[in-house]
């Protein structure tokens, strides 16, 4: 992994050879150190057999995001912007996690460099989520994945072959909907350098921009558009994708998360679109397009923004606020609680009614034609728990250093979840994290990380039994 980070931070100097590099040095020292760094790992470890047992699969999961978005903050401290450690890891991060929380001011004149770099370390970050999601946290069995089990999540030898097709089809289904999203945008008008920045960070579900304005800097209703159609497909199952490439065509349809998915946005959408027509007397094509494309924009967790929608009234701010915890599907790039969470609550709550009114009812929970073990239903609710537990201790955290109660909840929400941007004057859809406390920040970058890893994995390795032989 380490190898592949040192390839990649040679690319914005590459890509921007004939034009905005002036950074070249910090990118050339950052892929020098992280490759000394790979190559004595590879040489310490040149006689191991590779077969990881689940113990060492939790500590390199944790371990590894850790230490690439540490790492991957190099080219940012080395550069010209002269950003202080906290900054820099803040900002790398956010990149690496796909939050798109952000501390950079004026991005509209900012060397181009840096702005790659920004867009690849979310694309690198959105292809490592679903490798995690697809792969390993069904294996380790956390926040109820082991519904999603698939081949790929067997680690023996004789699954191997099976699971290096499927990482195939997955790397290839990113690639292609990456390369589909830049041409969309680039042949509905914008420069290649922000159709390529942004196709990254639309497909990963990052929220990166070139431009302090995020997507409003544009003003362009079809571009709006395309963001909100990737954003959507960036934040559905990738193993499905695989599924229709070997001619499964209805299996991305038929599943009952993608259901869901879209009745969410579309649901919630027509709600802002009727309310902003009937409060604000917005026009209903405007009203439409801004309602969908941010609000796929916070539920996938993207993060985006076409403008303030804080404006837009106290019920839309509400709405808003509670779309930041939902999240996309299990195996896409997006964070947040995911769909299918929420579902598997709607069905207990359904047996639990059921039961009051039959006690002796005999019940069976299915999911996606699928029978749910109990197994996968007390994950999902020791998730659920520790995911708003988690919340509760960074907002009080922020609290406690002396930040105000929306920018409190706001920002605990919109790190846990990976979204991005909170709400208020402060860290809301036209500000930024710049102006937080140092130690706000740091604390920021915990719950980053935590929502990213889907908290039980980290809390598994605080724990003295996991220590023990």
């Amino acid at each position: 992994m380490l190898v592949l980070l040192s390839i990649f931070m040679t690319l914005p100097v590459i890509l921007l050879a004939n034009g905005d590099h002036s950074d070249w040095k910090a990118f050339v020292i950052s892929a020098s150190a992280v490759l000394s760094i790979a190559l004595v790992g590879l040489f310490l470890s040149r006689n191991q057999n590779g077969m990881l047992k689940q113990k060492q699969m939790f500590l390199l999961t944790v371990g590894s995001w850790v230490l690439i978005s540490g790492l991957a903050s190099l080219p940012l401290l080395l550069s010209d912007l002269d950003l202080s450690m906290t900054d820099a890891v803040f900002e790398s991060v956010s990149g690496v996690t796909s939050t798109g929380s952000t501390v950079l001011t004026g991005l509209d004149d900012m060397p181009g460099d840096i702005l790659v770099w920004r867009s690849i370390i979310q694309w690198i970050g959105g292809i490592g989520i679903i490798g995690m999601a697809v792969a390993i946290l069904p294996f380790l069995r956390v926040g109820g994945m082991r519904l999603f089990a698939t081949e790929s999540s067997d680690w023996s030898e004789k699954a191997l072959p099976r699971t290096i097709t499927l990482g195939r089809g997955l790397i290839a289904s990113y690639v292609g909907l990456t390369t589909l999203c830049i041409l969309a945008y680039w042949l509905a008008g914008m420069n290649l350098f922000d159709a390529f920045n942004h196709g990254l960070t639309t497909v990963s579900t990052g929220g990166y921009s070139t431009s302090d304005a995020s997507m409003g800097k544009f003003d362009s209703d079809l571009l709006l558009l395309i963001a909100t159609l990737f954003m959507a497909l960036g934040a559905l199952p990738f193993f499905l994708y695989v599924r229709m490439l070997n001619g499964q065509y209805q299996a991305l349809w038929r599943d009952e998360q993608v259901q869901a998915f879209f009745k969410i946005l579309i649901g919630v959408s027509l709600a802002l679109t009727i309310h902003g027509v009937w409060s604000q007397q917005n026009d209903v094509w405007g009203s439409f397009v801004a309602s969908i494309f941010n609000v796929t924009s916070i539920v996938t967790t993207t993060g985006f923004a076409s403008e303030d929608y804080t404006v837009w009234g106290p019920l839309a701010v509400a709405v808003f606020f509670f779309l930041t915890f939902v999240g996309g599907c299990s195996g896409s790039t997006s964070g947040g609680m995911k769909v299918f969470r929420f579902q598997l609550s709607f069905i207990m709550l359904r047996e639990q009614i059921t039961r009051l009114l039959h006690p002796r009812a005999v019940l069976s929970r299915r999911y996606n034609r699928r029978l749910i073990s109990d197994d996968i239903i007390a994950s999902s609710i020791a998730f659920s728990f520790m995911f708003f537990v988690t919340f509760a201790f960074i907002a009080l955290a922020l609290a406690g250093l002396g930040l105000d109660l929306t920018t409190s909840l706001t920002g605990a929400a919109t790190a846990v979840a990976n979204v991005g941007p909170g709400l208020g004057e402060i860290i809301g859809p036209a500000g930024n994290f710049q102006a937080l406390p140092d130690a706000a920040k740091w604390v920021l970058c915990v719950g980053m990380l935590l929502g990213r890893l889907e908290l039980l994995s980290v809390l598994v390795l605080l724990t003295a039994d996991f220590w023990r032989k």
